[in-house]
């Protein structure tokens, strides 16, 4: 059903860089989300009225607040697909993260409430009374809310969504408790036990435990967060395609909201090169980043000597040396100063964050490895970047 709405309200569905598509696909994400929720609030507060089941019809608000969150996201993406103006010069898209925000916070409230109105039931327990018409419609809901999961889901994948795939996680926290209490109703019946009460605190870590993994998820990029691998892999490889580009170091990626990020990283050049013909270079790397990737990028131009043999040789030498400490890390900007007095090596070595060893402790160990391994009395001076890989982190 949800793919026929899309091809009907979606035009160019297929493209997802797109603040407009995005917007259209938030927008039918929500209004779909509420017609369901609340016909599911419904169902579900009427069987709870039949049965006198606490959990029932706590599960049935917690469909309410669903409705709510769908209203969130609704006006969420609404906002976010707004253009730029003078106020907020980089867009809106920031508003998708803030939704997925409060989404998380409505989860989290909901859950507080059904945790004390069921703990409140385990201290005065009372008789649930079994329907079928009650099954049913936790039948039923059980199977909405696992459909809802599927599409908000994929919709959530296909945009890179934060907001659509905490709506994802809501429903499908919303399944699992509603087949608790469905659990709790048929163990009442064959066995005479009442657990409802205890369902229903089920039902709430449940709830609440999902509000807390939805609320990470849209924290962190409101925090900031480092780009995924794959994209900075996008990237080097566009940049790094052209072949005047020696090198890529020192990538930033600011993030503005889904398909709204500004790049900035620094483009190795051979120093013999010519400058009006190398700055061509660059600017083509720029456009074609914005045209592959929907993000605008500047590109600094570092000249590094690709000619001379003393200095190569030299600069091999220092790069077997320090792969020796650790082969994670790497150098770059390297450039010989001679002096009449002492001859200076300049260069930065990137690290991840995280990494075993503090700034001053790695390059304190690198300088002492240059003084005994190379001949020549060198001045060294060593500056430590970061870099965004994660996995150098746990050595």
């Amino acid at each position: 059903m949800f793919s026929i709405l899309v091809n009907i309200f979606i035009d160019d569905k297929d493209n997802v860089k797109s603040p407009q598509v995005r917007q259209k696909y938030g927008m039918l994400c929500g209004i779909v989300g509420i017609v369901l929720n609340l016909l599911l609030f419904a169902g579900k507060f009427l069987a709870g009225l039949i049965s006198r089941s606490i959990s029932i019809t706590a599960d049935a608000f917690n469909n309410l607040s669903d409705a709510g969150s769908s209203v969130v996201t609704l006006a969420g993406f609404k906002m976010a697909g707004a253009k730029p103006d003078v106020d907020h010069p980089y867009g809106h898209g920031r508003i998708e993260y803030i939704t997925g925000f409060i989404v998380s916070g409505a989860i989290i409230v909901m859950a507080f409430e059904l945790i004390k109105n069921s703990i409140e039931k385990i201290v005065h327990p009372a008789p649930v009374e079994f329907r079928l018409l009650s099954v049913a419609i936790l039948v039923a809901s059980v199977l909405v809310k696992i459909y809802m999961a599927y599409y908000n889901y994929n919709v959530g994948k296909k945009l890179d969504s934060i907001a659509m795939r905490a709506a994802a996680t809501d429903s499908l926290s919303d399944t699992c408790a509603t087949f608790v209490v469905l659990l709790g109703i048929v163990i009442g019946k064959f066995t005479g036990f009442r657990v409802d009460g205890w369902c229903g605190v089920l039902v709430g870590v449940f709830i609440f435990y999902a509000g807390i993994v939805a609320a990470k998820d849209t924290l962190n990029p409101l925090l900031g967060q480092p780009p995924k691998a794959e994209f900075v892999t996008q990237i080097e490889e566009i940049v790094l395609a052209h072949q005047e580009i020696c090198g890529v170091h020192d990538l930033l990626v600011h993030d503005y909201g889904p398909g709204r990020c500004m790049i900035s990283l620094h483009a190795e050049v051979p120093a013999e090169g010519n400058i009006l013909e190398l700055h061509e270079v660059v600017d083509d790397a720029e456009a074609e980043l914005q045209e592959k990737l929907n993000c605008s990028a500047v590109i600094h131009m570092d000249p590094v000597v690709t000619e001379d043999t003393y200095i190569l040789h030299l600069k091999g030498k220092i790069e077997v040396l320090i792969k020796t400490i650790d082969p994670i890390i790497t150098m770059h900007d390297f450039r010989v100063v001679p002096k009449h007095t002492q001859t200076k090596l300049i260069f930065d070595v990137a690290v991840p964050y995280g990494y075993r060893l503090d700034d001053e402790e790695l390059a304190d160990m690198i300088e002492k490895r240059i003084r005994k391994k190379l001949e020549e009395d060198y001045l060294v001076v060593i500056r430590v970047d970061k870099t965004f890989l994660r996995e150098a982190a746990l050595k």
